[in-house]
């Protein structure tokens, strides 16, 4: 188990990649503290990850909030005293052209998409800068590579957390904390139910598939780390 021992606080863990990500981080020995604003969800995913033998701690927070955040990682360090490892999987999309958009919609994205994962990052950093180890995963999108029409909004968030992440890797790479985005194309979840003109869900990639992905870049050695990984379902569909 290539994470046994280590302890791992996954946003965004009720559904879609979230979700996905924090079942295979705990396959592979980690406990899992699963954060998201609806407590029935992380209460069906906490009991699948204990039926299945591993350890995880539902904890409802609300990403926008800083006090939620920073409650979430207390909560972390107080039942298992450290973070090794950080995933931003929260996130939200409303696809509309510019001249159409609602602001409230981008000021939505913004303070999930980015706002949270900045305020996650630096809520848990303390703990790992303090043991000099530590990954921390944004889940980002293929739009930072490729325009897609519609999505201005969302765009903007995602470009925002890819230039965001690639600074505090810089300023984390001193303190044995390694920093990487995880750039998904189209990905089969709920994400998709309330969009218009989506692309078929079977030629879109599964949640697990970019869980993999996630786990490959928590499970690496202390002396690499992957910080852009780009995930595209194979017929090349955003």
């Amino acid at each position: 188990m290539k994470l046994a021992g280590q302890v791992a606080v996954v946003t965004g863990a009720g559904r879609g990649i979230g979700r996905a990500i924090a079942g295979a981080l705990s396959r592979e020995g980690a406990a899992v503290v699963l954060a998201a604003r609806s407590s029935s969800e992380l209460d069906g995913v906490r009991r699948e990850i204990e039926q299945a033998g591993g350890r995880a701690l539902a904890v409802p927070t609300d990403v926008r909030q800083e006090a939620s955040v920073e409650a979430l990682v207390r909560r972390a360090l107080a039942e298992w005293r450290q973070v090794d490892v950080l995933v931003n999987a929260a996130g939200v999309a409303t696809f509309a052209p510019v001249t159409d958009s609602k602001l409230d919609d981008w000021d939505q994205m913004l303070a999930v998409n980015l706002r949270g994962a900045v305020l996650c990052c630096r809520a848990a950093l303390p703990a790992m800068m303090g043991r000099h180890r530590g990954t921390i995963i944004n889940v980002g999108s293929v739009v930072t590579s490729r325009s897609l029409a519609g999505s201005a909004a969302y765009t903007a968030s995602k470009y925002a957390l890819l230039g965001f992440s690639r600074v505090l890797a810089e300023e984390m790479r001193p303190h044995g904390v390694r920093v990487g985005v995880l750039s998904a194309g189209a990905t089969d979840t709920p994400l998709w139910d309330a969009m218009p003109a989506a692309p078929a869900r079977d030629r879109m990639l599964r949640a697990d598939q970019v869980a993999e992905a996630a786990l490959l870049m928590a499970g690496l050695g202390p002396n690499a780390s992957l910080e852009e990984v780009t995930l595209l379902p194979a017929g090349g569909i955003l």
